[in-house]
């Protein structure tokens, strides 16, 4: 579980192709704090930690991982969102967030509207009834607010300590994206479903 508070921004500093899927090793931080079977967010996508040493850590993303999401693409140098688990007793900020990514979508559009950004994103079907004016939604594993949807979109509003600590800073439009909708909303409409 995590919460879409993002710790920092890690950058890929190898991959390496397999037969079954795709070995990537990202530099973090806090690195000499990890060990090994650890889940990170890696972008909204929820990976394993597989070997680490002071500078970097190694992760193994499965033929469905590079599949579903777009770090088959990543290149060195890339930047990541990088979310550790929550533990038990951690404080509870963001929305719940299990790194599962839902669908991929794109960056449409950046404005900057004073200190802050307004980021427009493509919402593929069947992922918009999902999601809700001022509802959550995690977008490459940042909790954001739903600031306004539209038929194919949405828009959030980002601050600018969001825009410093997270990727975003270095999306541009056609920029791919993970997006992660509200659990709830998938578990009120299972239940609903039982109704109808």
């Amino acid at each position: 579980m995590f919460t879409g508070i993002v710790e920092e921004t890690g950058e890929v500093v190898g991959r390496e192709r397999t037969d079954g899927g795709l070995r990537l090793r990202v530099s973090a931080s806090f690195c000499d704090e990890l060990s090994v079977g650890q889940s990170i967010a890696v972008s909204g996508a929820c990976l394993t930690v597989e070997e680490y040493d002071p500078d970097a850590f190694e992760l193994f993303l499965s033929a469905e991982t590079v599949e579903r999401t777009y770090l088959g693409d990543l290149t060195e140098g890339d930047p990541v969102n990088l979310e550790r688990a929550l533990p038990a007793d951690g404080r509870f900020d963001g929305h719940f967030v299990q790194g599962h990514v839902d669908g991929t979508a794109e960056v449409v559009g950046v404005e900057q509207v004073g200190e802050d950004w307004t980021f427009t994103f493509s919402l593929p079907s069947g992922l918009d009834g999902y999601v809700v004016p001022k509802g959550s939604i995690s977008v490459d594993g940042i909790s954001l607010t739903v600031a306004d949807l539209r038929e194919g979109a949405f828009d959030v509003a980002i601050i600018p300590e969001t825009y410093r600590l997270t990727n975003l800073a270095s999306k541009s439009v056609g920029d791919p994206v993970h997006l992660e909708v509200d659990v709830v909303a998938k578990y009120v409409e299972s239940l609903v479903e039982g109704y109808r």
